[in-house]
Formats: structure tokens, C-alpha cells, sequence
């Protein structure tokens, strides 16, 4: 379950509230008990971070992740584009990612 900040337009009480998702807005301010009791907006509590998003997660379709190192260099490829870093910015998945644009 999410937690919703809520701050209170007369009296500026705020507070955190661990709500459902379908539950309703609170309206009603604990404090004071005036019905100006607003959600707040917030930013996200979490960050997609690491290795990985792209290159290694079902890159080849078959829902299998693809083996670094394992990739073969498609025909036609220059030793220019090999030594490309690749599309991530990931040196450790380079093996991964050689061939993507």
C-alpha cells in the first residue's frame, strides 16, 4: 500500500497516511477537524538503478536472458561500431549490446 502525505489548508497540520490505492481521499483534518484536509503531490519513493535493463533482459525474445559474451557480430559490422560503447553506457554488458542502436 502507498503513503499519502495530507497537510490541512487551515491549520497546516500534515501528515502521512498509509492508504489503499481505491481507498478514498481523507478530507476531514485530525487536528482542527476542518474539511480542508488536501493530498499533497509527491515525488516516487523509488529509482530503477544497476545493469541490466536492456541489454540482458529478454533481449532475443525467446524469454531467455541473453548470455554476455554469447552475442555473435552481425555481418557487415566495422571494428569502428564494435569499439562503440554500447546503447547503455554499460561497459560491463558491451558483449550484450553489440549490434543495437
Amino acid at each position: 500500500m502507498p503513503i499519502y502525505a495530507y497537510q490541512c489548508e487551515s491549520c497546516g497540520h500534515a501528515k502521512d497516511v498509509l492508504q489503499k490505492i481505491s481507498a478514498d481521499p481523507l478530507t476531514t483534518c485530525p487536528v482542527c477537524g476542518a474539511e480542508s484536509f488536501k493530498k499533497q503531490l509527491t515525488a516516487a519513493g523509488f529509482q530503477l538503478k544497476g545493469s541490466g535493463w536492456y541489454c540482458t533482459d529478454f533481449r532475443n525474445g525467446s524469454g531467455a536472458a541473453a548470455k554476455p559474451g554469447a552475442a555473435a557480430e552481425p555481418a557487415g559490422q566495422s571494428a569502428a561500431a564494435a569499439a562503440a560503447p554500447p546503447p547503455c553506457g554499460q561497459p560491463a554488458c558491451a558483449a550484450a549490446c553489440q549490434g543495437q542502436a
